[in-house]
Parts: C-alpha cells; sequence; structure tokens
C-alpha cells in the first residue's frame, strides 16, 4: 500500500497542526568574517544568534586566563571537511588565532559568541 494511507486505503489526517516553537528552523552557517548577529523570536523570550564572527574568546588552561582574539583561519573541521575549505565556525573546529592554534568548545550558531580553548 501507499505510504501514509490505512490497509482500506483511507488517508491518516493529522489531528492538529505544528505549533512555530516546533516547527524546523533553517540552519545557520557562522561564517569568518565582520561580526553580525541576530535576534530571533523564541519560545520564552529573545535569543542572539551569531551569522559571522571574527574574533573568539580564548581560554588558556595553563595560565587560567581568557582574552579576546581574532581568528585568522580555519584549519580543520573533524566532523565534515568541506566546512573548513568555506572557513565556517563550528564546534570542534580548529582554528588559528592570533595566539595559536585553538578548539571551538561551543555552538556558534546557537549562541551569539565563539568559545575556544588555546592547543599547545
Amino acid at each position: 500500500m501507499k505510504t501514509g494511507r490505512k490497509i482500506t486505503g483511507g488517508k491518516y489526517h493529522r489531528n492538529r497542526k505544528k505549533r512555530l516553537h516546533e516547527l524546523d528552523k533553517q540552519t545557520r552557517m557562522v561564517k569568518l568574517g565582520e561580526d553580525k548577529r541576530k535576534a530571533l523570536k523564541v519560545r520564552g523570550g529573545c535569543k542572539q544568534v551569531m551569522l559571522s564572527s571574527n574574533s573568539v574568546n580564548l581560554y588558556n588552561s595553563k595560565t587560567k586566563k581568557s582574552k579576546k582574539v581574532k581568528i585568522k583561519n580555519v584549519l580543520e573541521t573533524p566532523s565534515n571537511k568541506f566546512l573548513a575549505r568555506q572557513n565556517i565556525l563550528v564546534k570542534g573546529a580548529i582554528i588559528d588565532t592570533e595566539s595559536g592554534k585553538a578548539r571551538i568548545t561551543n555552538r556558534p550558531s546557537q549562541e551569539g559568541s565563539v568559545q575556544a580553548i588555546l592547543i599547545e
């Protein structure tokens, strides 16, 4: 039988439509470039999402201090090698900064900033 139909041939009907917060959102790719943020209306208020960034909050585990530095380039992305070629910032990506290599520890597309840890 065709999918979405009963054994008799009748249709299955949805009992209600999806609510606004249940709808799928468009995937965002945070690119390397001038800082750009966007305010999204979400359930519970408003949230800032990032569209592009050229700076990172870099944490140094040896000195136990963090500072804001510029991002030079995206070196590699373990999840997808094509994302590194397009300079897209995702969680786990290895980036080249003014202070050295760093790994992104947060999800920039869902938060308003980029956090990273310095790699020795």
